[in-house]
């Protein structure tokens, strides 16, 4: 806070402005998560049976805006086969190539683990969720799968392969400032007969029924989890960012008050100077008609306390010149400025010339 004017210092004002942008921001994530999670609540739960084929029929458009329908996964002709496990089947494969190496950070003076996608594919064929009961015919197919918001795959191979290190690469390295550690290879399947859970628009089109992406900015969800643990899990990160909205609401708060404190003490400062001034020219008076001096012929220069000789000392830290040389040592201790009440750590002689 500056001392003369009572105003932020640069470094506050940057502080609670990008503090305030953050927590707006951090809560306009909040308020749109709360949003999904509470929507998600609202999901009807439609049991995957021999019932759901009439129960659309009978919904408005043969459509159920928001649904959530739990099933096994089912292929409808082909399947994928993993590259690299034997008799490892599924309807979705995802092939994942990431470079991870050490970067060093020229402000923290250390080397940051990074990792980067440098090459990705994803595989996928139709498939239908049917019931967990074999006697249940009806079957629902899945569209656009890639689309969901959460799509839940099983890791089935993974594995690391680290960057052979000679004497002129090390160096180069250090040079350049990143270590290549190596590749890390990854395969992802949704694989045939996982449960999953599914949430988003029921469709009844003529006697197949879909489930796609919901319209209306919903959700799209293919889960391995079930319903209840998805809900959890989505909540608990609700609570992760409503955490963060109200750290980072705090921080611009706590800064917002210590500000105005900051003004407040120097307000308050400025009103124990008038106060005391005030009071040191009425004093001053005083001494003057005790004298029997005339107000206007008293030099300007003239010591403040004995109002005869001149002004030959600069008090610190509070800066007044009011006193000569003697009248500063007839002071009683502790020495203190007789305009603002300052202790005097020191005093600098002043000639004037």
């Amino acid at each position: 806070m500056d001392s003369s004017g009572g105003k932020p210092s640069t470094a506050q004002i940057v502080l609670l402005a990008t503090s305030s942008a953050l927590t707006a921001l951090l809560y306009s994530i909040y308020k749109k998560k709360a949003g999904h999670v509470t929507r998600l609540k609202e999901a009807q739960k439609i049991s995957l049976d021999q019932d759901l084929k009439s129960i659309l029929a009978e919904a408005p458009g043969k459509c159920i805006p928001y649904a959530v329908i739990e099933g096994v996964v089912r292929s409808v002709k082909e399947t994928l086969n993993s590259q690299f496990v034997d008799n490892c089947k599924g309807v979705i494969e995802r092939l994942t190539l990431k470079e991870k190496k050490m970067v060093w950070n020229r402000t923290t003076h250390l080397w940051n683990d990074c990792e980067k996608v440098i090459h990705q594919r994803t595989n996928t064929v139709p498939f239908d969720l049917a019931s967990h009961d074999d006697s249940v015919t009806t079957t629902v197919r899945v569209v656009r799968p890639l689309d969901a918001a959460e799509l839940d795959l099983e890791t089935t191979y993974e594995k690391f392969h680290p960057t052979v290190q000679s004497l002129s690469n090390v160096i180069g390295h250090f040079i350049s400032g990143e270590r290549p550690q190596g590749i890390r290879e990854t395969e992802e399947m949704l694989r045939l007969g996982a449960s999953m859970t599914g949430v988003g628009e029921l469709v009844l089109d003529s006697n197949l029924v879909r489930l796609q992406p919901p319209k209306q900015g919903l959700r799209y969800f293919l889960s391995r989890l079930d319903y209840e643990t998805l809900l959890g899990k989505q909540e608990g990160s609700l609570r992760l960012w409503k955490a963060l909205t109200l750290l980072v609401g705090l921080a611009a708060c706590a800064t917002l008050l210590y500000m105005l404190w900051r003004h407040y003490i120097w307000r308050k400062e400025r009103r124990k100077e008038r106060s005391v001034l005030e009071e040191f020219k009425e004093q001053q008076k005083r001494r003057v008609r005790e004298l029997n001096l005339d107000e206007a012929a008293i030099s300007p220069s003239a010591c403040t306390i004995c109002l005869s000789r001149e002004k030959s000392c600069v008090f610190l830290e509070c800066g007044h010149v009011c006193s000569c040389d003697q009248c500063y040592r007839t002071l009683p201790k502790p020495k203190k400025c007789p305009i603002c009440r300052a202790s005097i750590d020191r005093i600098v002689p002043l000639y004037n010339s």
